[in-house]
């Protein structure tokens, strides 16, 4: 057999540092500041950035009405509550990323989905809606913590 099953190790090179911490691309204080800074800037447009999300989300919703949850409607909602589960946290509504994460959650296999109860997406549309509305940023509020429970307990049944 000879050499042939001999087994070389190449350990991977370590690029992290460059790439976050160090090299010529490094972020320092400074930078981060003028980041946080750039971002409180411009909070004042979340209120109506939320809104605007919330409209396509609805429109996501209204399109699986007239048409049913099918293929295309259904990954359009996807899409939707994807871009609020990235979006909520950072405009100040991280119980909006966790309820929109149990929606995604729901639907997101593209063979399952349109199998998804449309009661459980309104359940969690309603849910984004009503904590908006109300102005509940958290699941610091007890019953933002409620609803975001109990919408993923239905969800993780529904996915057994």
């Amino acid at each position: 057999m000879g050499d042939s099953n001999q087994a070389q190790v190449i350990p991977p090179s370590n690029n992290l540092k460059l790439k976050v911490g160090g090299g010529r691309f490094s972020l320092d204080a400074d930078s981060i500041a003028r980041a946080e800074a750039a971002l409180k800037s411009l909070s004042g447009q979340f209120t109506q950035w939320m809104q605007d999300e919330l409209t396509k989300l609805d429109g996501a919703r209204a399109e699986i009405r007239a048409k049913g949850m099918t293929p295309e409607t259904s990954e359009a909602l996807y899409m939707r509550a994807h871009d609020l589960k990235g979006l909520g946290a950072t405009y100040e509504f991280p119980l909006v990323t966790r309820i929109a994460a149990s929606l995604c959650r729901l639907i997101d296999d593209p063979k399952t989905r349109t199998a998804a109860p449309m009661s459980l997406v309104d359940a969690h549309i309603d849910a984004i809606k009503a904590v908006v509305r109300d102005d509940i940023k958290s699941d610091d509020h007890p019953m933002g913590r409620a609803i975001a429970t109990e919408l993923e307990t239905k969800t993780q049944a529904h996915l057994k």
